[in-house]
Order: C-alpha cells, then sequence, then structure tokens
C-alpha cells in the first residue's frame, strides 16, 4: 500500500484494510465517544477537527461503494485477484460488478469456532442421514424383492384359481372313467 504525508481512514480509525464493517463501527463509536466536542476534556480547536475526519472516514468506509472507490484510491483491492482494477489513479464512477469479485459481502469476516463447529457437525449428520438411507434401502430392498418374488399378487392368483379349476375337473372324470 503506498504510503502518503496525510493519513489514511483506516489508520484515523485504527484498523486494518480488511476491518469488517462491524470493526469500523466499533472503532468509530469509541472515537466519536472521545472527540465527540461535547463530550470530550480536550479543548474545542484540537477535539473539532479531529472528530471531523473521524467522521469522514466513517462516512467513507462504511458505504460499499465508497469504500471501494477509496481503497483502489489507496491502492488496496480485495478483489484484485480475480479482476485487476483497470486504473488506481481514476476515481470508481461506474457501479461494481458484485459477483466478479471475491469481497461479496460488506460484514465478511472469519467463521468463529462455534460456526465451524456447526458446519462440520450439519455436513457430518446429512452424511450420517445419507449413509442410513442406503444401508435401509440395501436391507430392506432385497427382501422387498424377495418377499414380492414369493408371493404372487392378487390378479396372478385369482389367475392361477381359474386355470386350475379345469384341470382338476379333468383330472376327476378321467379317475371315474379309468
Amino acid at each position: 500500500m503506498p504510503q502518503s504525508s496525510k493519513p489514511t481512514y483506516y489508520s484515523l480509525l485504527g484498523l486494518h484494510p480488511w476491518a469488517s464493517v462491524i470493526d469500523i463501527r466499533r472503532a468509530y463509536r469509541q472515537l466519536s465517544k472521545r472527540y465527540h466536542p461535547d463530550t470530550t476534556d480536550l479543548p474545542t480547536a484540537i477535539a473539532t477537527p479531529k472528530f471531523q475526519q473521524i467522521n469522514e472516514a466513517y462516512a467513507t468506509l462504511s458505504h460499499p461503494e465508497r469504500r471501494l472507490s477509496y481503497d483502489l484510491k489507496i491502492g488496496y483491492s480485495r478483489f484484485g485477484v480475480i479482476q485487476p482494477p483497470p486504473d488506481l489513479n481514476q476515481p470508481v464512477s461506474r457501479s461494481h460488478d458484485w459477483s466478479k469479485s471475491a469481497y461479496l459481502d460488506a460484514s465478511d469476516r472469519p467463521l468463529s469456532s462455534g460456526e465451524i463447529f456447526a458446519l462440520f457437525m450439519l455436513v457430518l449428520t446429512f452424511v450420517g442421514c445419507l449413509l442410513l438411507a442406503v444401508a435401509i434401502g440395501l436391507t430392506r430392498g432385497e427382501t422387498a424383492i424377495q418377499t414380492h418374488l414369493l408371493q404372487p399378487t392378487a390378479p396372478v392368483q385369482q389367475q392361477i384359481i381359474h386355470v386350475s379349476q379345469p384341470i382338476t375337473h379333468l383330472v376327476i372324470k378321467n379317475k371315474k372313467i379309468s
């Protein structure tokens, strides 16, 4: 990141460029309490300009499009890995296509250990359910096929009885004749 004589908005708020919107809001609230002309013990000549700088920094960094433009201006890019910015010396005037960037959410942050554990348990439960369904399908599926083949259905049984009745009458008649 190029260094200039003027401090960046991130350094005014005491943050890194990859800070989340929540971190920016927290830093702004703490600093605004400290430098607000009505609530500070500092002289008004010192507190007022510092408070105005903090307000300007927060107004820029809390708005996603303004923050993107400012990041490009200072040479920091969240999406430079996927798509390099066209020119760092000109401000971004067109709306940015967020689908082409790695920075999709203004409140992006790493997952906490509890969230990672919850995702792990969710995946583990899903895989367990799939394995259970396959196991039940294999064990019950074979027995269902076997019982289906051994037990004819009702229409088939009626056809067997209907065909076997004339044969029985023929056998009985043949025995009487002989």
